[in-house]
């Protein structure tokens, strides 16, 4: 899988075309219930989790490319009679730790260098590193494809100077990777077979060097 994804990143290095621009930089923050425009969003009871990792915008003409390699850490309320593998449960909350894989074509409107707000949207993939019985190097060998977990992002942004950015998005669950079959089984996963308590709201920051 190392492997890989090492082939897969310099390959697309690589296709880039010359007057791409790449910054590299850090993103943070915090998976939520519910999303408003108040102080309520950050209280302790409507956050679930938090992420954190590297991050890489590449800018194109016509559109732009951030990817992210993030430590993500969340809880979800379950019922008892669920069954879930790949995390670890207790009193009936699943507590989710992942490797998340994504990538996101945005679009960007503003003043140039100095302010811009943009749309996002795009794929990810979270490989399960939070099963308590099993040591760290055991999850990670156990990454599979077919075994990861598949979702969308959706949301909006804004940068500031070219170096601050703050966005918020909608991460919605579609299932295992082994389980996308077609671009119609996902969209049809997407509209009517998601689980909501699979999805989360995530807001973050990010500052790129």
């Amino acid at each position: 899988m190392k492997k890989i994804l090492l082939a897969a990143a310099a390959a697309f290095m690589l296709a880039l075309p010359s007057q791409a621009q790449v910054k590299f930089g850090l993103r943070g923050g915090l998976n939520i219930n519910n999303f408003s425009m108040s102080s309520k969003v950050l209280d302790s009871s409507n956050k679930t989790g938090f992420y954190v990792g590297p991050t890489m915008l590449i800018t194109l003409p016509i559109v732009d490319i951030d990817a992210s390699v993030l430590y993500d850490q969340r809880d979800l309320s379950v019922s008892a009679d669920e069954s879930v593998t790949s995390t670890t449960i207790e009193s009936n909350t699943i507590h989710k730790k992942s490797i998340d894989l994504q990538a996101n074509i945005r679009k960007g409107f503003g003043l140039g260098s100095t302010a811009s707000i943009f749309f996002f949207a795009g794929p990810q993939v979270a490989f399960n590193v939070g099963n308590k019985d099993a040591n760290l190097y055991d999850n990670v060998k156990a990454w599979t494809w077919k075994s990861a977990d598949f979702s969308i992002n959706l949301g909006i942004g804004a940068m500031v100077l070219n170096h601050l950015e703050a966005k918020v998005n909608y991460n919605i669950a579609c299932g295992k990777c082994g389980d996308q079959t077609s671009a119609a089984e996902t969209a049809k996963n997407v509209i009517g077979d998601i689980a909501p308590k699979a999805n989360a709201w995530q807001i973050g920051l990010a500052y790129y060097f």
